[in-house]
């Protein structure tokens, strides 16, 4: 197996392994480096490096869209609507081949990035344990110890 093979062999098994939340962030750490990709060859004159990168931009918002459970948060309907407008955007930039509709699809994915990756360190992050409080604990005659064992 050669180094690209391999790669490919890691980075599908890195897919079927995340989590929901990681499933997510991968697919916004993309799209940013879709866009980032994409306004570079339309400043260079590369039309089809463009292409190919703002549609696969396109393929991530689609996906980001099918699988938004618009039920599941109030938010998720204003979300759905944002990109549904980025995909018709995304469209126009690649269509016009104008970097700079580019960059303003770029910018709404920065901070939505952002937000993701903060909401999936929360969810990673371990919870706290605490330790019950007994009555006595601790005491000389023969009272609990700190977790309620003699």
């Amino acid at each position: 197996m050669n180094a690209q093979a391999f790669r490919a062999q890691f980075l599908a098994d890195s897919v079927l392994s995340a989590s929901p939340a990681k499933l997510l962030t991968m697919l916004y750490d993309r799209l940013a480096l879709d866009l980032t990709r994409a306004e570079a060859a339309q400043r260079a004159g590369d039309r089809s490096t463009a292409n190919e990168n703002l549609t696969h931009a396109q393929d991530i918002v689609s996906e980001l869209m099918v699988t938004l459970k618009t039920d599941a948060w109030a938010g998720a309907a204003q979300l759905h609507s944002l990109y549904s407008y980025l995909l018709g955007e995304l469209m126009s930039a690649n269509i016009s081949s104008d970097p700079e509709r580019t960059v303003a699809c770029r910018e709404i994915v920065e901070p939505l990035r952002s937000a993701w990756h903060e909401a999936a360190a929360q969810l990673a992050a371990p919870v706290p344990a605490t330790v019950p409080a007994f009555a006595g604990a601790g005491a000389s005659s023969g009272g609990l110890g700190e977790l309620g064992v003699g």
